[in-house]
């Protein structure tokens, strides 16, 4: 046997090992960045890719709430809440495709960021809000929701980054909750919607609160 194929034999099962190693990290950390219960990345996962596709200025991004989610929960079980954020999650997710990305920030809320190649993000958003109102297969009694979305242009704050915009958009989809619109556009209409902030910091009165249009 020459002294390459020694040396080649010696040291194969080290690559095959390091190999092996190496898909096992990937495959944590894979598994680490993905919610356990609806499959769609975290937080730190949405990041990553979110601040990537906002170099596109064709992105959107949404921000996704289930209506009265607790109420859901406390009525009907912990089992028929974790059914449908699982439904919310994988409608959600199909909706924005692989272009895109779709993830879990906690709770009852999501986000995403997607690619409007044609212009019709209103459009678009308006058949996800009927398609994430639909009642979840296979539960007896059926739970009836609705899921409030709000949604921003990147292209219109150029300035902002990914923390600004979700902020953009939570706002809308907090006026959207407020008045049952469904979806609202933050940042190109005139109506100035005055909000109860449900977290520290995110409030408004008058001529202070954000500019929020409703998605035509």
């Amino acid at each position: 046997m020459s002294t390459l194929a020694t040396v080649l034999l010696a040291v194969l099962p080290l690559v095959t090992g390091w190999v092996v190693h190496v898909r096992l990290l990937h495959r944590c950390l894979s598994t680490a960045r993905r919610d356990p219960l609806t499959g769609l990345v975290t937080r730190d996962g949405f990041t990553r890719r979110a601040t990537t596709l906002l170099k596109d200025p064709r992105s959107v991004v949404v921000l996704a709430d289930v209506d009265k989610f607790k109420h859901i929960n406390d009525r009907f079980g912990h089992a028929a809440g974790d059914a449908l954020l699982k439904a919310t999650a994988d409608r959600l997710a199909h909706h924005v495709g692989r272009a895109g990305v779709a993830g879990r920030l906690g709770g009852d809320e999501f986000a995403a960021v997607l690619i409007d190649a044609h212009g019709t993000a209103a459009d678009m958003l308006t058949l996800l809000h009927g398609v994430l109102a639909r009642p979840v297969d296979g539960q007896d009694p059926a739970v009836h929701t609705t899921v409030s979305l709000g949604w921003v242009r990147a292209a219109d704050f150029p300035a902002d980054d990914l923390s600004r915009l979700l902020r953009r958009a939570d706002e809308a989809m907090y006026a959207a909750k407020q008045s049952r619109s469904g979806t609202r556009r933050a940042g190109l209409g005139r109506l100035f919607a005055t909000i109860a902030g449900r977290r520290s910091g995110r409030t408004g009165t008058g001529a202070g609160g954000p500019v929020v249009g409703v998605a035509l």
